[in-house]
């Protein structure tokens, strides 16, 4: 892989509450906790010396609290296209929850009643990928766990229910995507990096 490709790097924000109870939180605009306010300064301590032409970030609170912990806040731009999955009627409740309803349930396949399908999200990541496909590299992301598995997805050209179903995704991550040998070739650089995070506690 060339060097001189571009890069995107997604950093998704620290821990909230219902990130740590498993309850699926698309819009509902949540604080961090405290210790997902130590994540994200210990993500800013990842990114430390790193610049970027591009900085991005969801507008809801726990993804821009982590943009600006992380010390970007003053440079970046906020895009409403990173919020995360509309989960409608699923919105605040856990998988086991959904599944004692609909034990078959998945999200990458069936999306969400009152929500937003796997190709509603899938055309809107398209639309970001062409968007960031157009900016200055390197470019950052501050944004949520299933946007940017999907954003990945659609990045490599691959199906939401192929692809993002399997790429698992941790709180307050570094991940980056980029090409291979030419920008036919899209790829994979970095996934789920949080070796930033083993002292925080």
């Amino acid at each position: 892989m060339s060097a001189a490709l571009p890069v995107v790097y997604l950093a998704r924000h620290g821990e909230t509450a219902w990130s740590m109870s498993g309850q699926h939180t698309g819009l509902t605009d949540i604080p961090l906790t405290e210790r997902g306010e130590r994540m994200a300064l210990a993500l800013g301590e990842r990114l430390k010396g790193m610049s970027f032409a591009t900085v991005l970030s969801s507008p809801l609170q726990r993804a821009y609290r982590t943009c600006e912990l992380a010390g970007f806040a003053r440079q970046a731009t906020v895009d409403p296209a990173l919020v995360e999955w509309n989960y409608g009627q699923y919105e605040g409740l856990t998988s086991k929850q959904i599944h004692a309803a609909r034990p078959d349930w998945n999200l990458f396949r069936d999306g969400c009643p009152g929500g937003e399908s796997p190709d509603a999200i899938s055309a809107r990541a398209d639309r970001l990928v062409a968007h960031l496909r157009e900016l200055s590299d390197p470019i950052l992301l501050f944004s949520s766990g299933h946007i940017i598995r999907v954003l990945a997805a659609r990045w490599l050209g691959l199906t939401v229910e192929v692809m993002a179903a399997r790429l698992l995704l941790g709180t307050a991550s570094l991940s980056a995507l980029s090409y291979e040998h030419s920008l036919a070739e899209p790829a994979i650089r970095l996934w789920n990096d949080t070796r930033h995070l083993n002292n925080v506690n």
